[in-house]
Parts: structure tokens; sequence; C-alpha cells
């Protein structure tokens, strides 16, 4: 049974510059590090809470680390990955962190799922939603509804 998300991972050619983002810009704490068979640093996790991860890998260290055809993250070609989402405790005050740090940031608006949402990029233009629960967002009501997918 899955329990949780444990981590997105995500693979760049501008390693430092997503570390500052995740790590100075959205606070994310680093857990741990890779390093490659050539001993250099090629990779991080950073805590997203409990035990969610953001899992950030340097495309020239993977190279050396897995080679060519070897390497597990290699892009899949019919992958329609669209963004994912942080929950933040207080969307009103993250959001002006941000807009104070220089980061583009979209307006606050209440989503189809009944939360409070924005948007942001990261240096590698990953598309990142923060999401405040409400009393009435969905995720947090008791059940589940499978509304018309139950009879599929």
């Amino acid at each position: 049974m899955i329990t949780r998300l444990a981590h997105v991972c995500l693979k760049t050619a501008q390693f430092d510059a997503m570390v500052r983002f995740y790590r100075d810009t959205l606070g994310l704490p680093v857990k741990f590090t890779f390093i490659n068979k050539a001993g250099d640093l090629f990779g991080c996790y950073f805590d997203a809470g409990e035990t969610t991860f953001i899992e950030l890998f340097d495309q020239a260290g993977a190279d050396v680390e897995w080679g060519g055809g070897t390497d597990p993250l290699q892009p899949n070609a019919n992958t329609f990955y669209q963004h994912f989402c942080f929950q933040v405790d207080d969307l009103d005050s993250y959001r002006k962190r941000l807009l104070d740090a220089g980061l583009e940031v979209t307006d606050i608006h209440v989503g189809l799922d009944n939360s409070r949402q924005c948007w942001i990029k990261d240096p590698d233009g990953n598309a990142i939603e923060l999401m405040e629960y409400t009393p009435t967002s969905k995720e947090i009501q008791p059940g589940h509804d499978p509304g018309p997918l139950a009879g599929r």
C-alpha cells in the first residue's frame, strides 16, 4: 500500500542555481548529498517535510556516475509532467517572502479543490504550485469520492 509520495527527482544543467533556489529561496534544508565515482558532488535531497523530499541531480555529474545509456534518469519522451505542489501553512506570508526575494509569484486564488494557491517557477522553469488548505479543501475532507471514475 502506498503511504505517501516519497520524492520528486529533478535533473539539471544548472545545479548551483537550483540548490540556491530550493535551499535558500524556498527554505528547504539539505537532508543529504550524493558524491559520484569521481569524488564530486552531483546530487542532494531537500527535506520537504516529514518523509517527502525533492531529489536533485547535476546532469554532468550523473553522466559520470551512470554513463550514457545506463543512466536511470534518462528523460521519457512520453511523459507529460505538469507541476508539483508544496503545501504551506500561511500562503500570504510565504508569498510575500518570495516576492521580497525577487521571485515572480502569481496572485493567490482558490482552485477547483477549494484550496488557496499561487504559482512559481524554479531556475529550470519547472512549475511549482504553493497550496494552503482551507476548511473546505477537498484534499482534507474525510473519505474518498471517486465520482465518475467509480465505474471505469
